[in-house]
């Protein structure tokens, strides 16, 4: 098919667009960086350089490929510093995500495109009450935190609008991304003893390794109907489990403890919320629905992975 990428470079773009050629589909892919362009080139796609805010660039990179599938994986996540100044640090991320969906939409509607995929998230974005696992079908967090408030917004703007405006809209919900290329910036802290363990640590994580998050994006290329999709592994836990563990696989000392009353002044409520208060996610419907499995079914697989190739990575430049 031919399938329209926007965002081809990013963290799960680099894996992405390799992976719908292997499959054999007729790849165009932005960037908005022309030095990308040749990555794109490379992996067997027709590069295209673009901004996702512009409009009319959007429209005419669209219209010129005519895609069948056009799957949304735009985000600017380079500024991201911890939990407490998050709609800040989102707001090119929240930009792409409302307007920038709009604009793929309209882009869509001109080229008769029928399918559009989205990139969406789980955990922070759920209701922190009731069960600890999530679905689908439950809803958004009702009173966001004051400093999420445009992040949940731009959101739920994209689970609104992709699979009521598109004949075929699919929007999936990826986890906390790690693996080579995603969330480094997580093993850096661990390893320093900077990401403490704040309150009992009962905050539950859904993670997605990356090469997961694009091989689940593949499959909905052709399958699984309109809907929002939980794109997950499958072993949600608590952080008092996945951070020890982590520090472990990393050859580091054991987290610090903080109460949350200290964890609050120096990360702020997010910071606070996310380790004591996020819920984590089922996959039964991506696994069910788009016939997919993740490689790393469990964080405790893919955490020994991502910390060897993190290690190896750093002693190759020292």
């Amino acid at each position: 098919m031919r399938v329209f990428v926007a965002g081809g470079t990013g963290v799960i773009g680099q894996y992405l667009v390799p992976g719908l050629v292997t499959a054999g589909h007729e790849v165009t892919a932005t960037t908005r960086s022309a030095l990308k362009a040749n990555q794109l080139k490379n992996q067997g796609a027709t590069p295209v350089v673009v901004d996702g805010l512009d409009r009319e660039g959007v429209i005419k990179a669209v219209t010129a490929a005519q895609p069948e599938v056009i799957i949304h994986q735009m985000t600017s996540l380079t500024s991201l510093r911890g939990f407490r100044h998050f709609d800040r640090d989102f707001a090119v991320t929240n930009e792409l995500r409302s307007k920038g969906t709009d604009y793929l939409l309209a882009a869509a509607a001109q080229a008769g495109t029928r399918r559009v995929i989205a990139q969406s998230f789980v955990g922070w974005t759920s209701g922190w009450s009731g069960s600890q696992i999530k679905t689908e079908t439950d809803p958004l967090d009702p009173h966001p935190l004051s400093v999420t408030v445009h992040s949940l917004a731009a959101i739920k703007h994209v689970e609104d609008t992709v699979p009521t405006e598109a004949p075929e809209g699919l929007v999936l919900r990826y986890g906390v991304l790690y693996g080579h290329g995603a969330s480094d910036a997580m093993l850096d802290a661990v390893r320093k003893r900077q990401l403490p363990m704040i309150g009992g640590g009962t905050g539950t994580w859904s993670f997605t390794e990356v090469t997961d998050a694009a091989a689940a994006t593949v499959a909905a290329v052709t399958r699984g109907a309109p809907g929002i999709y939980n794109v997950v592994d499958d072993d949600p836990a608590p952080v008092a489990q996945w951070l020890p563990y982590l520090a472990t696989s990393m050859g580091a000392k054991p987290p610090m403890r903080a109460p949350a009353w200290v964890g609050r002044l120096l990360g702020g409520e997010m910071t606070v919320a996310m380790m004591t208060e996020l819920r984590g996610a089922s996959n039964e419907k991506a696994k069910r629905e788009l016939g997919w499995t993740p490689a790393y079914p469990s964080w405790r697989d893919g955490f020994t992975a991502w910390a060897q190739d993190y290690k190896a990575a750093h002693a190759d430049a020292a």
